[in-house]
């Protein structure tokens, strides 16, 4: 598959991360957990959609925001007691990753808009 590679990162986020938000207590994984899960799957279509959309620039700072939104909702869980500081760390250099790929991704886009 010739996926971007922030694409690809978001997909393997996903894989490793749905499975652990499917084990949340009962009364956080329908809510923080459903709504991290869903935001996860937000992202990565959002990121498909940019891909092939030729207006990126307005796209790319929405999913910005999405990335954010689950860096606050990781961090919850953590602070509930919900994620190990390890898990913590993991998911949050991925999301962190995926946040530069996006940011140069915009900023890519910035400079095509102004030649």
């Amino acid at each position: 598959m010739n996926d971007l590679p922030i694409i690809q990162k978001t997909h393997d986020l996903i894989k490793w991360y749905v499975p652990i938000l499917n084990r949340l207590p009962r009364d956080h994984k329908f809510i923080l957990g459903d709504r991290i899960v869903t935001g996860l799957y937000e992202l990565l279509e959002g990121l498909i959609r940019a891909r092939y959309a030729k207006d990126k620039l307005a796209q790319l700072a929405e999913l910005n925001t999405q990335l954010d939104i689950l860096r606050h909702q990781t961090r919850l869980l953590l602070n509930f007691q919900l994620l190990s500081d390890r898990r913590y760390e993991y998911a949050s250099q991925h999301i962190n990753t995926i946040g530069i790929d996006l940011g140069g991704w915009m900023k890519q886009q910035q400079q095509q808009r102004s030649l």
